[in-house]
């Protein structure tokens, strides 16, 4: 099939800076926002202020408020956001065709990953899931990025990461599309535990604890819902867990900082903070170990300290008392 045209869906910092990498991989891209005010700065302009600054945007990327056919689709909204996005798309623009799914997120009342939502809205689209180690700014300016894209073609997967690569953007083809999904969600969890560990002056040595048993966690999980294990070793999984619960330019992170310093959810989101994905998945996640069975007892702490059931002090002290046991 040819892979000549892209149309990303969502014009946030993300969606802009996948629209970029697909530019520079000489690709003709359309960036689909909100309002028109965007979509004529980007046009005249070449920059996205709102959202990456004084980024300079290639000029074969322009953008619009309303989606046109495209040999790719790319949706980067929120994933809290993914299936009212859907819906207002014309399904033909979907029928058949590869849509990649960036959001990071399990869906809240449903517990869907993004895939799962998907098949609901568009069931003859053809699902990919791109996910890794990857912030905005940097994707956009053309640093060293490297992602995975994971289909259920290996073919296909391939065609479609070669298609996306860029000199500096790459892709890496798998074929794991849940291990990928899951893994994606859940470390933003976990950044946030990171970030309150930091934020509540814990210290590294407890910060590194909590992301090596986040690791298992999170492959316990990751087997329990149908993915590969395996799938952790590689940039969907170590790579993006540990580049989000170790660096301020996580939003995550920076939202767990907070919450380590004693602020309410309330409290960070009246001040302005940008979203966290974490924190409306971790609830999701925590049903979801629940009803699978699965021993998560980090989901469960970053629940309860959302909730306001606990402070992190407290819950790093009951997990820290847990029985010892062999490692896992």
């Amino acid at each position: 099939m040819p892979l000549e045209t892209v149309s990303v869906i969502g014009g946030g910092a993300w969606g802009t800076a996948l629209a970029q990498a697909a530019a520079m991989a000489g690709r003709t891209v359309s960036l689909v926002v909100r309002d028109q005010a965007q979509a004529d700065e980007i046009n005249t302009k070449h920059t996205n202020s709102r959202y990456l600054g004084e980024q300079t945007l290639l000029p074969t990327l322009s953008a619009s408020v309303s989606a046109e056919p495209a040999d790719i689709v790319i949706l980067a909204v929120p994933a809290q956001s993914s299936r009212s996005a859907l819906a207002a798309l014309d399904p033909a623009l979907l029928a058949h065709r590869p849509v990649i799914l960036s959001a990071k997120g399990l869906e809240t009342g449903t517990l869907d990953r993004q895939s799962e939502i998907l098949a609901d809205m568009a069931p003859s689209a053809i699902p990919f899931v791109l996910s890794g180690p990857s912030f905005a700014a940097d994707v956009a300016a053309g640093r060293p990025t490297a992602v995975t894209l994971a289909g259920d073609d290996a073919s296909q997967t391939s065609d479609l990461a070669a298609a996306l690569a860029g000199p500096s953007f790459r892709p890496y083809a798998a074929d794991d599309r849940i291990g990928v999904e899951v893994a994606g969600a859940l470390k933003n969890v976990y950044a946030l535990a990171c970030g309150a560990v930091d934020g509540a002056n814990l210290g590294a040595s407890a910060r590194s604890a909590l992301i090596a048993r986040a690791y298992a966690e999170m492959a316990r999980m990751v087997s329990a819902m149908g993915g590969s294990a395996t799938t952790l070793t590689g940039l969907a999984g170590l790579g993006d867990l540990t580049l989000t619960c170790t660096s301020v330019q996580s939003r995550n992170y920076q939202f767990g900082m907070a919450l380590g310093r004693g602020e309410t959810v309330e409290a960070i989101m009246a001040s302005g903070a940008k979203l966290a994905e974490g924190v409306s998945t971790t609830p999701v996640a925590d049903a979801l170990a629940r009803s699978l069975n699965v021993d998560a007892p980090l989901i469960s702490a970053v629940h309860a300290v959302l909730g306001r059931k606990a402070d992190i002090a407290t819950v790093v002290a009951g997990l820290m008392s847990r029985p010892l046991k062999r490692e896992d």
